[in-house]
């Protein structure tokens, strides 16, 4: 089967303001203190690195049970075909991390310019309203509790947005794995350490792969604050109930799924998998 060919170039208006956040969190040197624009980081320490964390549709996507116009497993042709981002979670060496460091309100309108590529890219898998750090409900985006950590590397909230963008078209995970033939299927299974062995050549820094019943669910790769890859903490505290280090076999799958356009969801998952819990 010919790998498909994933689509991954950033709508024009975005690489630019993508390039030029780029070159400015280069040259503009880190602040540390109270705040940043606004951004109270004084309740926590600064963080230590990042983390990319990617989510592979195809194993998100079992969990759908009912369609609404946020899930982005229900539409149909437009659904994702590529990892998509979780999040850019500032950490620390310790395998904790830092949340909900400022007092800001998150402001949709503020990121306006950039939600075409969010909804692509950065897509919710689920219905319903997010947690928000002040105890109230928001969009999806409004969930990055971890993020709010981040200012003293990348400032205010657009700025947070379009450099995790930026880092995700950098680090192509999906573009890697595919070269290397690991391509979605329902039948086949792949070696855990070549998966591993792909991402290490391409970026020179070993992943942390997450899996939910041997299906690669999460893929996390650890870069320094100027966002060169690194390795990440040896000690690593599972997040979001998951365990990076050993949810994974030997030999773990890339499922595909059918997404339709009716506002159901037909998954195309192997009967192996189609029986997890919820």
């Amino acid at each position: 089967m010919a790998p498909p060919s994933p689509s991954m170039a950033p709508p024009s208006g975005v690489a630019l303001l993508i390039s030029v956040t780029l070159v400015l969190l280069l040259v503009i040197p880190w602040v540390n203190g109270d705040a940043v624009g606004g951004w109270n980081v004084s309740n926590q320490r600064e963080f230590d690195y990042f983390k990319l964390t990617l989510l592979w549709p195809g194993t998100a996507c079992r969990r759908t049970r009912h369609c609404c116009p946020s899930n982005a497993c229900c539409r149909g042709s437009n659904s994702p075909e590529e990892f998509t981002i979780h999040g850019l979670w500032p950490d620390y060496n310790d395998g904790t991390w830092p949340a909900c460091c400022t007092r800001a309100n998150f402001e949709e309108k503020e990121i306006s310019t950039l939600v075409g590529a969010l909804r692509k890219y950065w897509p919710s898998y689920s219905c319903g309203s997010a947690s928000t750090c002040h105890g109230g409900k928001g969009s999806f985006w409004a969930h990055e509790k971890h993020g709010t950590c981040s200012s003293p590397v990348v400032g205010d909230e657009y700025n947070y947005f379009l450099t995790t963008l930026n880092v995700y078209f950098k680090y192509n995970v999906t573009r890697v794995l595919f070269d290397a033939g690991y391509v979605p299927s329902n039948t086949e299974k792949y070696p855990l350490g070549g998966v591993i062995t792909a991402i290490q050549n391409a970026f020179h820094t070993t992943p942390e792969i997450a899996c939910s019943n041997g299906a690669v669910e999460e893929i996390r790769l650890c870069l320094y604050k100027d966002f060169r890859p690194r390795e990440c903490a040896l000690q690593s505290t599972p997040r979001h109930g998951m365990n990076s280090r050993s949810s994974c076999p030997k030999y773990v799958s890339l499922p595909a799924y059918t997404p339709r356009g009716d506002g159901k969801v037909e998954m195309s998952v192997s009967s192996t998998y189609q029986s997890e819990s919820m």
